[in-house]
């Protein structure tokens, strides 16, 4: 005789860059007396806040918040590691009678949240220690090339730039002949702690890629230049994972003089876009997820008052 507990339930609000998901987000969570687990796998890390689009002090103080400035911008963080932070955060929302809602935009945080990721084992120190000398010696880009050649899913996912992802996919393919998108497919993401409503946001292309100009510009007046001088000034490298992201390798190339600005602008928005395309593509494939524009609250509200019944 086995005895069942119903699954905890969760509200997955996601969707691409600029869309309004912490909007949405926070006014569901005041409505349903729930709190927030931010999914962007940029705002885990503190000082940076104007390129990773934290919500501000006025929007954190609406709703607790979690998974947001756990990390420094030079340590090690991933998938698996938010996965197990996250479901603790949650475990604790649901103990004290609340409700979580998940709310982000970086597709492998979701997944791994929702159905777990596989945890490859530790790679050799000779293979890390070869190919980071590789990278040294030929820089990230040769070694995208050869990614492009072993895993070109996981390639095509990556900047050419990105040396910490490229270096963590080859590492992977050397010590188990498989690829991370082999590896993640044979995992079958079977593990599924929670029931899940997934909500996704939705609007016509052109009118996102004119709202992610306009956040460009805004983040700009904001201070991202003065931001990333800062965290420069502070010691971390360029060649971090964080520093590597959309935004700030951008002002980094500006500030070292191999990006004239307009140019930095021009790549910048552009880039976002882009990274805007790949989060549609990701999501579009999740036939779980249920769509709506940002504007209709009301239903979506109805729809989460549904599913918490």
């Amino acid at each position: 005789m086995s005895t069942s507990f119903p699954k905890p339930k969760v509200i997955v609000i996601c969707g691409a860059t600029g869309i309004g998901k912490t909007s949405v987000g926070i006014k569901l969570a005041q409505k349903l007396a729930g709190e927030i687990v931010s999914a962007d796998s940029m705002q885990i890390y503190r000082t940076m806040d104007i390129g990773t689009a934290k919500p501000t002090p006025a929007e954190l103080a609406q709703v607790p918040h979690h998974m947001i400035d756990i990390v420094e911008p030079d340590e090690d963080y991933d998938a698996v590691q938010f996965s197990k932070q996250a479901r603790n955060r949650i475990a604790d929302i649901v103990r004290r009678g609340r409700i979580p809602f998940i709310v982000g935009g970086t597709g492998l945080y979701i997944k791994s949240l929702l159905h777990g990721l596989f945890q490859s084992k530790p790679i050799a120190a000779e293979i890390r220690s070869r190919l980071k000398k590789e990278a040294e010696k030929n820089g990230s880009q040769a070694l995208h090339q050869h990614l492009q050649q072993l895993d070109p899913d996981t390639a095509g996912r990556l900047h050419p730039n990105d040396s910490y992802r490229i270096l963590r996919a080859l590492e992977t393919f050397e010590s188990t002949g498989k690829s991370i998108s082999e590896l993640h497919q044979e995992h079958g993401f079977e593990d599924d702690p929670f029931d899940a409503l997934k909500i996704g946001l939705q609007m016509d292309r052109q009118q996102l890629y004119k709202r992610i100009d306009q956040r460009v510009d805004l983040m700009i007046e904001a201070g991202l230049v003065e931001e990333v001088t800062r965290l420069l000034d502070m010691g971390y490298s360029p060649e971090l994972k964080s520093m590597q992201s959309i935004g700030y390798r951008h002002m980094v190339e500006f500030l070292e003089g191999k990006l004239p600005w307009e140019e930095c602008i021009r790549t910048l928005k552009r880039d976002t876009r882009r990274f805007a395309k790949r989060q549609f593509t990701w999501f579009g494939a999740d036939q779980q997820i249920q769509w709506f524009e940002p504007g209709q609250l009301n239903e979506v509200l109805r729809k989460a008052e549904d599913f918490l019944k």
